[in-house]
């Protein structure tokens, strides 16, 4: 190869690169992939969802630097490279009806304006393969939308010099494949909840199962599984990294790690854009690019 593989993840918040294609990253990283997380917002509006630290006076008041601290931390341990786009948290509305959302939050940003900074982002490092949401966000979020959004415009808006000049966003960068994030997906979630309860052992899923019911969850297409439960443990840490938004005893780490590797180890993508030949199913985000780089 005489061209350097890149890899960028757009994220929402911090913390969602490490509960949405961590184990990934590190299996690049540790191929020597560059690997570049663009996250849109600092998560100031979060909630302190670890039981242990709510109620802590200092991190109500300094959320937004407890959560750059968190993922400078997590950034470590995945090897990666993280950069922030300046946008601020929407916050999730709850209520019926909703709440308007909070004046000057990413959500009601001018997309062009996101895409812009991100388009100057993918000029600067590059990235043959960008990773992010789907239209739902993964989840109905108004940041994980706009992230959807401002990611879409910004594919193709890299390799356009008239929709984005040079003199302002960089010399204008072709990347060759975009992926939706679809870890979260129902064979997955199945596959690991018959696992538990086939071995006597207490399931996580059975609520979200039933919620996927609830809400009548349209199916996405698995296009690519990566192999990277070696990275499991990495993918782990990084998220208790966060330490505000993650509680180390709650669900997400309640399937055995030897269960999870034997059942499903893999974390899946859905194929949405691509500019060279692929043959589907994958297992390489990088499959159609490696022999051409």
């Amino acid at each position: 190869m005489t061209e350097q593989l890149r890899l960028m993840a757009v994220h929402a918040h911090p913390d969602d690169e490490s509960s949405k294609g961590a184990a990934t990253m590190a299996k690049y990283v540790s191929e020597g992939v560059d690997v570049l997380v663009v996250t849109c917002t600092g998560g100031e509006r979060g909630s302190i969802l670890n039981p242990k630290l709510q109620g802590d006076a200092y991190i109500e008041k300094n959320i937004h630097e407890v959560r750059k601290k968190e993922m400078d931390e997590a950034r470590e341990i995945l090897g990666v490279q993280q950069e922030w786009l300046g946008f601020v948290d929407s916050g999730l509305p709850e209520g019926d009806p909703l709440p308007p959302l909070p004046e000057g939050c990413f959500a009601l940003e001018d997309p062009q304006v996101g895409a812009g900074r991100l388009v100057a982002k993918i000029r600067a490092f590059r990235p043959q393969v960008i990773t992010t949401y789907d239209e739902n966000g993964g989840y109905p979020h108004p940041d994980h939308i706009m992230t959807h959004t401002i990611s879409m415009i910004a594919f193709d808006g890299a390799a356009d010099a008239e929709a984005f000049p040079e003199d302002e966003f960089g010399p204008v960068w072709t990347p060759q494949k975009l992926y939706y994030n679809q870890g979260f997906n129902r064979p997955r979630t199945v596959a690991l909840h018959e696992a538990l309860l086939a071995r006597g052992l207490e399931s996580p899923y059975g609520e979200w199962l039933e919620r996927w019911k609830e809400f009548e969850r349209v199916e996405r297409t698995l296009t690519t599984h990566v192999p990277c439960d070696e990275f499991f443990e990495i993918r782990d840490k990084a998220l208790i990294a966060h330490a505000t938004q993650i509680d180390p005893e709650g669900g997400w780490f309640r399937v055995p790690m030897e269960v999870q590797r034997e059942v499903w180890p893999t974390e899946e993508y859905e194929l949405a854009k691509s500019l060279v030949d692929t043959s589907l199913p994958e297992s390489d985000l990088f499959a159609g690019i490696r022999d051409n780089a």
